[in-house]
């Protein structure tokens, strides 16, 4: 079966295709928006929007230089947000039921001027999540889409999360994607921010991609954000979703943990292995475990009820101090595994 895995918890859902040279996977997007990541090999996705769409879409899609940060001292509360829409969700859920209800039937046999044709996007894709960054395509809700492994076929990850709005769908070059290099020493790993917020526009949909060098600790210092502080912290769901590279025949491993917050009770220690995901609806998450010998890789996808979307996090008390220590350390001479530029 072309779907092998799906996760899914209120605001967040995950599905792992893998699909033979040539097979498709078609669904439609219902209430949420999605995005088609590529972990191994090329597809075709076809994007049909429904007629009769008349809520508020993008007046401008910014475009990203491709780029690689540096960030030894992650702030804990970054500033990296989107404004909500002018209109509340409600208002807007309604006019578009209005919009849709009331628009007029064409006559039978004749075209639909209301209809746009379908979009197509050809993700060129990856051969490994170690291998470089990938394109993507942004499915809108309210929309059929097929996705059609090429010659060599492929695993492709669906995020997705409920959409107050429908945006367009769109093209996500792989050169536009900002790679980060976050952390110091053994704390050291690197980030891929396809759509973080403020790099890539969605409704609620954050996600983002985390390789770590075997031996190294990510997600650390352990942080949480199941709180809504204006400025300081912002409620997000979260999907932990890995691939661990083996050595030789040995399959990689690694692990993760999560421990009760003030506002839940998600209380995990768990070994992962590729094709493991961990959710995360509350609580201090972190450290992401790399075995030795083992590269770490995960997908995160985050979303919230809160009406801005941004990613605000909140270290854990006993454990921030860390970020002091990495003052005149080295980064891991191991990153970046790759450049969004660097050719595949």
């Amino acid at each position: 079966m072309p779907l092998t895995a799906e996760w899914a918890m209120d605001l967040t859902r995950l599905r792992i295709l893998t699909l033979s040279p040539g097979e498709a996977y078609t669904w439609s997007s219902g209430p949420d928006e999605w995005i088609v990541l590529p972990l191994t090999g090329a597809c075709e996705v076809l994007c049909e929007v429904r007629r009769g769409d008349l809520s508020q879409g993008l007046s401008e899609v910014p475009s990203v230089s491709p780029s690689v940060s540096v960030s030894p001292s992650v702030s804990v509360s970054p500033s990296v947000s989107e404004a909500p829409p002018e209109a509340p969700p409600e208002a807007l859920s309604d006019s578009l039921t209005e919009a849709v209800s009331e628009a007029p039937s064409p006559a039978a046999g004749a075209p639909d001027p209301a209809q746009p044709p379908p979009q197509r996007f050809d993700l060129r894709g990856r051969d490994s999540v170690f291998a470089g960054v990938t394109d993507f395509a942004y499915v809108p809700r309210d929309a059929g889409a097929t996705v059609t492994a090429g010659p060599t076929g492929g695993r492709f990850a669906l995020a997705g999360a409920p959409a107050r709005r429908r945006l367009p769908p769109r093209y996500g070059p792989a050169g536009a994607v900002p790679v980060e290099l976050r952390g110091r020493g053994t704390c050291s790993r690197q980030v891929n921010n396809f759509a973080a917020a403020g790099t890539f526009p969605c409704d609620r949909l954050i996600a983002v991609e985390v390789l770590t060098p075997g031996g190294n600790w990510s997600s650390y210092p352990p942080h949480k954000h199941d709180e809504h502080h204006p400025g300081e912290e912002s409620r997000l769901e979260e999907i932990y979703y890995f691939e661990i590279a083996p050595h030789g025949a040995t399959p990689g491993l690694g692990y993760q943990r999560v421990t009760p917050s003030p506002a839940g009770k998600t209380d995990i220690l768990t070994e992962v292995r590729t094709g493991d995901a961990v959710l995360i609806p509350d609580g201090w998450h972190g450290p992401s475990i790399a075995a030795p010998g083992h590269d770490m890789y995960y997908l995160n996808v985050m979303a919230g009820p809160d009406a801005t979307r941004e990613w605000l996090i909140r270290d854990h008390p006993d454990h921030g101090w860390i970020r002091d220590t990495w003052t005149g350390q080295e980064l891991d001479p191991r990153l970046p595994f790759y450049r969004a530029e660097d050719p595949q």
